[in-house]
């Protein structure tokens, strides 16, 4: 599975509606450590059935931003039956992209 690009539009049901723990990255294009940031998160999405990998682009989708106090990026956000559980910001190892799920 690749890392899907998920929209204001479509946020709730992948996002919150998801019946998998979900690892949400809020980037942007031109940040580095989000650029630096992303093979991990594309390996974890090839690797984990069990976890579903998104990205939200800030510039594209303030309103998710806003919703959510995104002030940094990159921030990783995991969520659990649609509520947040953990989050980090900063350029951050793929293990711990994966603790914040758990696993």
């Amino acid at each position: 599975m690749n890392v899907m690009e998920v929209n204001f539009e479509n946020f709730d049901t992948e996002v919150l509606a998801s019946d998998k723990p979900v690892i949400a990255d809020f980037y942007a294009d031109w940040c580095g450590p989000c650029r630096m940031m992303r093979p991990a998160l594309d390996q974890i999405a090839a690797e984990r059935s069990d976890v579903k990998v998104v990205a939200v682009n800030v510039d594209d989708e303030e309103e998710l931003a806003e919703k959510y106090g995104i002030s940094s990026i990159p921030c990783v956000i995991a969520f659990k039956g649609g509520q947040e559980t953990d989050r980090s910001v900063g350029l951050v190892p793929k293990d711990r992209i994966l603790a914040l799920v758990g696993g």
